[in-house]
């Protein structure tokens, strides 16, 4: 494009990549941590039903499952610029969609909006690969910790953005929660911006350049394709299990803790319920993003296996904190930002580990196949929760999922010792 310069050595693209994606990261953001804090507090007030309180969080996840695999279809035919732009497109329809659903006062509405929206996690997660196409493979942790870095600024002040969203709703004679979907839009139009613009060369095309990679092969990029190059090899079946132990956990507890408030600070008279839980779930995703970084340069140190073994430690003694701590507030907020960092550090060093394990030419694939799994796993998570929550409360949230990271990370080690068996014959 006229106006945009283009880099000529690998090593400038890689840097271009990394600031583009950054940037776009920082802004299109917004709209899941709006969504995160306000979803299930509309789903309840539109729908009257509070087991109906994870569905939001359940459309989030299943647009994102349902993005993954078409994204990394479309990113393998077209570039990671055209993936990325268009599912940002997406992302923006739904929340209008969320707007209308404020104004209709219409539950169906707002679970299409949601679905929408949740297409941009699947962008978010699907860059966080796209800065790995071409980074040197002792840097790759690094590389994508930055990117998943740059979500914090959005994904933080997304749950904030209640009161600043009331005020933007005044002005527009709309609704007051329909103000933070306005602003998540306008996030998402410059994210998608910046990509469209600036994000040539695309990565994964001089990638396939410089391996003289054969073009996609009928058939290819499916749910069923992905699965099987997973489970040919137990590297990236072990990074697949961390990755989606830890969401799990993440998604289930994280997801009922804005009702789990709400019902404490009604019980107490407070006013502020908003702020509290805009407040908890940005410390929250703090932990998430903001210490990425960290768990890059760990995995690069010290292996993605051992740090994603960490990390699912960390969610487990997490969710056990939240629930068994339930009745204190402040305690609650520690363990969200506690999940936060376990999440982190499983994710960082899991997206690391499938992508290293695996050939240039099957990575994308196995990266669409992880992306939809973890993202599916996560809205059956949240619906779960709404059951667990409806049934035997806040506690039993905490109990159900250390249960499911405490599985997790029992498979993993399984997998580990298999693969130190079989490097162990090999060598032999």
């Amino acid at each position: 494009m006229t106006g945009v310069s283009t880099p000529t050595s690998t090593t400038e693209i890689q840097r271009r990549v990394r600031i583009v994606l950054c940037c776009a990261q920082v802004v299109s953001s917004l709209g899941n941590g709006s969504t995160l804090a306000l979803g299930s507090i509309l789903a309840v007030e539109l729908s009257g039903d509070e087991a109906l309180a994870g569905t939001a969080t359940t459309a989030l996840g299943l647009g994102a499952a349902l993005a993954a695999v078409p994204l990394a279809r479309l990113a393998a035919a077209r570039g990671r610029r055209v993936a990325l732009g268009a599912g940002l497109l997406l992302a923006i329809a739904g929340t209008f969609a969320m707007v209308g659903a404020v104004l209709a006062s219409s539950y169906a509405l707002l679970a299409v909006g949601s679905l929408l929206v949740g297409v941009a996690t699947a962008v978010n997660l699907q860059a966080r690969f796209a800065v790995t196409d071409l980074a040197e493979p002792q840097h790759r942790g690094r590389d994508l910790s930055l990117v998943v870095w740059a979500i914090t600024v959005g994904a933080v002040l997304g749950p904030n953005t209640g009161r600043p969203g009331a005020a933007l709703a005044n002005v527009l004679g709309l609704p007051t929660h329909a103000g933070a979907f306005v602003i998540s839009a306008a996030g998402m139009v410059v994210g998608g911006t910046v990509i469209l613009l600036f994000l040539r060369p695309d990565p994964l095309l001089v990638r396939r350049r410089l391996d003289d990679a054969p073009p996609m092969a009928k058939g290819a990029h499916t749910w069923a394709a992905g699965a099987r190059i997973v489970a040919a090899h137990p590297v990236a079946l072990a990074a697949v299990v961390g990755l989606v132990g830890a969401h799990a956990t993440m998604v289930g507890v994280m997801s009922m803790t804005p009702l789990h408030i709400a019902h404490h600070m009604h019980d107490a008279g407070s006013p502020d319920t908003l702020e509290i839980i805009g407040m908890t779930i940005s410390l929250h995703i703090a932990g998430m993003y903001a210490l990425s970084p960290v768990m890059g340069v760990l995995t690069d140190r010290f292996g993605a296996y051992t740090v994603t073994a960490g990390g699912l430690v960390g969610t487990l003694a997490a969710a056990l904190l939240a629930g068994f701590g339930s009745a204190h507030l402040p305690v609650v907020t520690a363990a969200l930002v506690l999940l936060g960092l376990g999440w982190s550090a499983a994710s960082v060093a899991g997206a690391t580990m499938l992508t290293s394990a695996l050939p240039p030419t099957q990575r994308v694939e196995a990266q669409g196949f992880g992306d939809a799994l973890v993202s599916l796993v996560g809205a059956l998570s949240a619906a779960l929760a709404g059951i667990v929550m409806g049934r035997v409360d806040y506690l039993g949230v905490g109990i159900a999922y250390g249960a499911v990271t405490v599985g997790a990370f029992l498979v993993l080690l399984a997998l580990g010792r298999r693969t130190a068996s079989r490097s162990a014959v090999t060598a032999s």
